[in-house]
């Protein structure tokens, strides 16, 4: 008999639910608080009081076995001896609203929990309560009901019997997909060279799983070369191993919508290469970009009054996925968004309820490692999913972003002024934290006063606050970290800056409930997110943090900057089976593993798949670009760029590390070089003005174009200008962060922890933005051309070390003559 995986709040809740997505304003860390309170009536309840107890068990219904499990809030004996299932739920409704019956999930789930507790305790009958606690008031109101052990067995069976048409359905999806995965053929008539040990090694990772000696599951680190085939190197080997039953699911994660493009376009191409393909796939796309329903700003509109879409949403729900899960599909943005309108449901919210039902998720590595946004319904609980994480070059500093926080106490000011006049508990709240952050900003000045400033000016009181002094005490500053030009860090939290924010919580809360349609709902919404994130980030906060406060006029920011990542993102992985982390720059693999959390990850590097006589690549070793040398560098640089430019006329790329130098070398070669047409990337430029950057670099161009861009930015990685779109590009400089605060945290940080700092927070993050826009050259083993790295520091050991393997002919010039015979020598072969 076939069996079937089944969490009962699951069970429950798809059966069950009715009504409509109503998003308006509850208070969004409910799930926390709730958390908070079920511990608090679990302790309140007294030592006979068993809390959170596990509970499986097997059932057959309808030919099929099912295996559930869920976890009771609570199980005791009441004054008459007799078995009380608790099932607690923390609700805003007003109290005087509380109905017995308002949620028939509540019930269900609590009589699932005591059908399961009479059969393995073997009691005739038992007693389940809801209780429910009312968050604005404090105010409990419990409801009990009395069944009998046949009753409570009785209600199971059916909700099985009502399940199993989609137990079924799953099951031998299941089966089909599984077949269809172990026979799946490799799309192409053969291997590109390398692309056969890629998919090897994440092959043996997805089938290794958990162990005794990977109880987090198996890591791997792979760097493969730009050309490769990544994505399908990847893609077809771990879909064969979840045919052969290692994986349920396989999230594949990215940095960008490109790369998420090329993961759908691969799975197009295995479903072209093997027509019969049982394979389901969705892109998660977040919800501002794919609603169909905005308000007139242009956001989501998730309430039921405005959005047709989340009217009786959970009502047709169950319609929707029963048709489009009669057969195969890829979900993508454009295919949500047509179901969507077909079955009038949200097609965000239509793609998270598929994603239950799909074999491979596609979406931004915030699905999985963020803690606000991530899939709770996946990630909450560890599982057998296989992670695919693309272009894991960038997770680093994507990772310490989700981690951080940041606040501003001009939106306290702001917020106060949208308020208007007259008292209330919100405005002496918001009135006490703008004077925290007041004093706290003098206290910084005191400390760190600004360049040519000798002591901070205190005439700027009606600046920064709003209402009259309360005569707080300025608050004592622990001992800095640093402390220079406004800006000081700290290892302790700012409590005398976070106690009076968790203060304004709830008169926030309050207000934003009791207000929907103010006109300054939405100004106090965003502050309310804001002081969420910083408090929510308090709370992760130990000793990979440090806190960032930086005076500038009236202004206080605060930061909570996580400096290393490796621990949280160490746990997102755990919840899967194995993750693969690739990119074309992974070097050197004992950073990414160190900063990542993955110590004992398997590192590969695979060898370029292409001719090394493909690529002509030079080093200008007699220019230094470091900062205090750029002024007398520019025109050294620019006329290196036109000797790079007039080896061959076609289409080239210079990158360069900062705006400001860019402009200077462009506005110096575009006076010198009138002839050579420039074209010059656009600081915040949006995706219209980018795609028309790259529309300029057409095949077989007719004259010379060189393009400027910045290290780092939108052009220098995941930029496919294959041919002759592209045949060289100059890199100035060795893209080293910029120098400041933040930077040197984060190099004292690693000193301490392993004597690499600089190697951390400078050397290795610059060098892999070289590598980046290298790549962009060199796309198909057809390609020929150039890289010219601009800075003698590329002839150092410490920046050659990190040179990959089909780098080693690389030629060191000092003139530009040199350059222009070593160019005309290349391209005459």
């Amino acid at each position: 008999m076939s069996s079937i995986h089944l969490p009962i709040r699951q069970l429950v809740e798809f059966l069950l639910r009715t009504g409509s997505i109503d998003s308006r304003f509850t208070g969004f860390d409910r799930a926390l608080e709730g958390a908070r309170i079920h511990r608090k009536l679990q302790k309140a309840a007294g030592e006979d009081y068993q809390a959170e107890v596990f509970l499986s068990a097997e059932r057959q219904a309808e030919g099929l076995t099912f295996l559930l499990e869920g976890r009771a809030d609570g199980i005791f004996a009441d004054g008459s001896g007799t078995t009380v299932i608790d099932e607690i739920k923390t609700t805003a409704v007003p109290y005087e609203a509380i109905t017995e019956d308002m949620n028939p999930c509540h019930w269900a789930q609590g009589m699932v929990y005591g059908a399961i507790y009479c059969a393995r305790q073997n009691l005739p009958e038992l007693n389940v309560q809801l209780t429910y606690y009312q968050i604005d008031t404090d105010q409990i109101i419990r409801f009990v009901r009395h069944f009998s052990a046949p009753e409570l067995e009785q209600f199971l069976h059916k909700l099985l019997c009502q399940y199993a048409p989609w137990a079924r359905r799953q099951l031998d999806w299941a089966a089909r997909r599984s077949q269809s995965l172990a026979a799946l053929p490799f799309p192409f008539a053969q291997y590109r060279p390398g692309q056969r040990a890629l998919a090897g090694e994440v092959y043996r990772a997805c089938r290794a799983g958990r162990d005794a000696d990977h109880k987090g599951g198996s890591r791997l680190f792979c760097q493969a070369p730009t050309g490769i085939g990544k994505t399908m190197s990847v893609l077809f080997p771990a879909l064969r191993a979840m045919g052969e039953g290692s994986g349920e699911k396989l999230f594949y994660l990215t940095a960008r919508n490109t790369t998420q493009a090329a993961a759908e376009d691969a799975i197009a191409r295995l479903r072209t290469a093997a027509p019969e393909l049982a394979l389901r796939s969705v892109t998660l796309t977040a919800k501002e970009k794919v609603c169909l329903h905005p308000d007139p700003e242009g956001h989501p509109a998730c309430l039921p009054e405005l959005c047709p879409y989340a009217n009786g949403y959970y009502d047709r729900i169950k319609d929707a996925l029963s048709a489009l899960l009669d057969d195969t599909g890829s979900f993508d943005r454009a295919a949500l968004a047509g179901a969507a309108k077909r079955f009038s449901v949200c097609p965000f919210e239509l793609g998270l309820d598929l994603s239950e039902w799909c074999d491979v998720v596609i979406g931004d590595y915030n699905y999985l490692f963020d803690p606000v946004v991530h899939l709770k319904r996946f990630f909450d609980a560890s599982g057998d999913w296989l992670f695919l994480i693309d272009e894991a070059h960038n997770l680093p500093d994507r990772a310490r972003a989700m981690y951080s926080a940041r606040f501003f106490k001009s939106s306290l000011t702001e917020a106060k002024r949208a308020l208007g006049k007259g008292k209330s508990s919100l405005r002496t709240a918001l009135t006490r934290a703008d004077r925290a952050f007041l004093d706290v900003r003098k206290a910084c000045v005191r400390l760190a006063p600004r360049r040519g400033q000798t002591s901070a000016p205190e005439t700027d009181t009606a600046q920064t606050t709003l209402l009259p002094s309360l005569q707080d005490p300025v608050p004592e500053m622990p001992e800095p970290l640093y402390a220079q030009d406004g800006t000081v860090f700290l290892r302790e939290l700012p409590s005398a800056l976070l106690s009076p924010l968790r203060a304004v919580q709830a008169p926030l809360q309050d207000w934003l409930e009791a207000n929907p349609d103010a006109d300054a709902h939405a100004q106090l919404l965003e502050l309310y997110f804001a002081v969420q994130d910083i408090l929510r980030s308090s709370e992760r906060y130990d000793s990979h943090f440090v806190t960032q406060l930086t005076a500038r006029g009236s202004e206080l920011e605060l930061q909570l900057l996580c400096l290393d990542p490796a621990p949280f993102v160490e746990a997102s992985l755990a919840a899967g089976r194995s993750a693969a982390l690739f990119s074309a720059t992974l070097t050197p693999p004992s950073y990414y593993r160190g900063v990542l959390g993955c110590a004992d990850a398997r590192a590969v590097a695979l060898p370029s798949p292409f001719p090394a006589e493909n690529l002509g690549l030079y080093c200008m070793a007699n220019i230094s670009t470091r900062y205090r040398d750029r002024e007398t560098s520019v025109q050294a640089v620019s006329d290196a760029l036109a000797r790079l430019t007039s080896g061959k006329a076609g289409n080239y790329l210079a990158f360069f590390p900062s705006y400001a130098y860019l402009r200077q070398v462009y506005e110096d070669f575009a006076a010198r070089h009138p002839d050579i047409r420039t074209l010059v990337q656009e600081s915040g430029a949006d995706d219209a003005a980018r795609a028309e950057f790259l529309a300029q670099f057409v095949p077989q161009p007719k004259e010379t174009l060189l393009g400027f861009g910045v290290l780092g930015g939108v052009f220098g990685e995941g930029v496919d200008l294959a041919g002759d779109r592209l045949i060289g590009c100059a890199i100035v400089g060795v893209g080293l962060p910029q120098v400041n605060p933040q930077q040197e945290m984060l190099r004292r940080y690693y000193d301490a922890q392993n004597g690499s700092g600089f190697d951390y927070a400078y050397r290795y993050p610059g060098m892999n933005k070289v590598l980046q826009a290298a790549g962009r050259v060199i796309r198909t083993p057809e390609d020929r051309g150039v890289v010219l790295l601009l800075d003698d520091r590329f002839a150092r050991p410490d920046y050659a070390r990190l040179f990959p393997p089909h780098w080693q002919h690389i030629r060191y010039l000092h003139s530009a003559e040199e350059l222009g015979q070593a160019l005309q020598d290349f391209w005459q072969k």
